[in-house]
């Protein structure tokens, strides 16, 4: 009797095992955290399970631990989980470019861009051609344009070509002009070869700019490797996993990336704009959209004008600091109808770069012919830097969405004032566009502004330089709140893109693209911002990038 008394405890106990539910298998368990999901009612959970690559489940500690057994568990100790960063509007390829170049960034004076320049040729003796980018006149003393004659003396046998800040505009040598064939008093439409007592001064501005460019060697496949490798790392190393290249210059860039991608030698996703040239349209346009899981090209960039620092961008009223000049656009408004003309019966983007509200108003009025009301089409202007307020609603009328970069307010405010006089009405405004449609992505336009997104936020939330200047802010009353500068660079970028259903929130069947930091950037002080870093980089569950620490893993 107490045998079978015996058997029937055993038994008992082997039931009461056997009923509990079997824990499912997940690859990665992320726990006893403070997870900003940036969902649709921007819910704060603790925990989350990732199964190939993706979001499996997401809840508190006692959910996630008790319903799921992880390969890799981590304990993040209560730091902070936020969907991983998307710029909106970057220049990866050229970025990648940069950082093999002279930095001319923050160059006080051409004499000191003369000796950065110096400094890099020293150190690269077997250069052929010096390549450079970031001098801005603004920081100059007498705020000119620099002229080549220095360059001329220095580096008379080897091209130096030295972008200003913005991309707009260039100095090069006389060596670098004539691989061009680049002669005096010579004509572009939507640019400018600047001639001054019958020689050139090797100031390109805009559409020059291409001219010189393209008749530069392309680089061979081992050096676009080595650009993409080395921009991939800084975006990890700031928590971008996803980034919009707004402007490749042909299809053929698009076929290599794909290449490099699928060889696994790429692994950040990117979402490709081509540039408006015939070759691309001819290549993609039947063929239609093209995806994979970590390259989308959907897009097409145009260029309505150049820049307000280089006095490119088109205005409707003269520049304050230039009499009787009002800038100039890129190309005709017959050819930005066409470009609309020929997209807006296909799944592709027109994406144009406008930066004037003169620029602005001619792009928006065309949008909205062919639009024509609200959709679904996601057609952007990038910038939309200055708008006259009688044109404000033409983005919302015909569901237009306004790219903006929050940072370039921020490099702009000691001259914008200067360049258009007056309260700066219409310019970067961030909360007039984001009222628009509800949404507005956010980016940087790497390399011309730091490729940190979180300058970008703090720049959307303060409108303050990184020493807290001004007090009050530049255009306060255009400041973003934390929850929507945190949707820009993480869902509505993903959203100008067509990849919201993909990544861009913490959200079951989303891709586990997250990363972890030990501070609150939803309560943190600018001051604690500046200075704020990213610990860890997950893309697909998979660390890609991690900060030298010993307590998180």
């Amino acid at each position: 009797m107490r045998f079978h008394s015996l058997i029937l405890f055993a038994i008992s106990i082997m039931m009461a095992f056997s009923c509990q539910p079997k824990k499912k298998e997940a690859d990665l368990i992320i726990h006893n955290a403070t997870v900003y999901t940036v969902d649709s009612a921007f819910a704060i959970v603790s925990s989350f399970a990732v199964k190939d690559g993706r979001i499996v489940a997401r809840g508190t500690d006692e959910q996630i631990m008790g319903n799921y057994m992880g390969k890799q568990v981590v304990d993040a100790q209560r730091k902070f989980v936020y969907p991983a960063f998307m710029d909106a509007h970057g220049h990866f390829v050229i970025y990648g470019q940069s950082l093999f170049e002279v930095d001319l960034t923050g160059s006080k004076s051409f004499e000191e861009v003369i000796e950065r320049v110096e400094k890099f040729y020293k150190s690269n003796p077997d250069s052929k051609i010096i390549k450079g980018r970031g001098w801005d006149q603004n920081l100059f003393p007498d705020k000119k344009f620099p002229n080549n004659e220095i360059l001329n003396s220095k580096f008379p046998d080897v091209p130096v070509i030295l972008h200003r800040i913005d991309v707009h505009a260039l100095v090069a040598n006389q060596k670098a002009l004539s691989v061009a064939a680049i002669k005096p008093n010579q004509k572009i439409k939507g640019g400018e070869i600047e001639t001054k007592n019958g020689r050139l001064t090797g100031i390109l501005i805009d559409n020059a700019v291409s001219i010189l460019m393209n008749a530069l060697p392309k680089p061979t496949r081992s050096e676009y490797v080595e650009w993409l490798q080395a921009a991939q790392q800084k975006c990890f190393e700031n928590g971008l996993t996803s980034v919009t290249d707004c402007g490749l210059l042909d299809y053929t860039d698009v076929l290599r990336i794909d290449s490099i991608q699928k060889n696994n030698q790429l692994q950040i996703r990117l979402q490709v704009m081509l540039t408006d040239k015939k070759i691309n349209y001819d290549y993609f346009l039947d063929r239609g959209t093209y995806q994979t899981d970590r390259l989308r090209v959907s897009g097409f960039k145009v260029f309505g004008d150049g820049a307000l620092g280089s006095r490119g961008a088109c205005l409707l009223n003269d520049y304050k600091d230039k009499a009787g000049w009002k800038g100039f656009l890129l190309n005709s408004p017959e050819h930005f109808d066409s470009v609309a003309a020929q997209l807006i019966n296909t799944n592709f983007q027109m994406c144009t770069h406008a930066i004037g509200d003169s620029t602005n108003r001619v792009l928006l009025k065309i949008y909205n012919k062919y639009l024509n009301g609200k959709n679904d089409k996601r057609w952007r202007i990038e910038h939309a830097q200055i708008v006259n307020d009688d044109d404000m609603n033409l983005f919302g009328a015909s569901s237009v969405i306004p790219c903006v970069q929050p940072t370039s307010a921020i490099s702009d405010m000691p001259w914008a004032a200067d360049r258009m006089g007056g309260e700066l009405k219409g310019a970067y405004a961030t909360r007039q566009l984001l009222y628009q449609n509800g949404w507005i992505p956010l980016s940087t336009d790497f390399p011309v502004e730091s490729v940190n997104p979180i300058k970008t936020f703090s720049s959307a939330i303060f409108r303050k330089d990184d020493n807290g200047e001004p007090a009050a802010g530049f255009l306060p009353q255009q400041a973003l709140t934390r929850e929507e500068a945190l949707r820009g660079v993480t869902l509505w970028a993903a959203k100008a893109a067509f990849m919201e259903a993909e990544i861009g929130s913490i959200e079951v069947g989303k891709q586990a693209d997250f990363i972890i930091m030990d501070k609150d950037i939803m309560s943190a002080s600018q001051s604690e911002l500046v200075n704020q870093k990213v610990e860890v980089t997950y893309l697909a569950g998979s660390i890609v990038y991690q900060k030298k620490i010993k307590k998180l893993l």
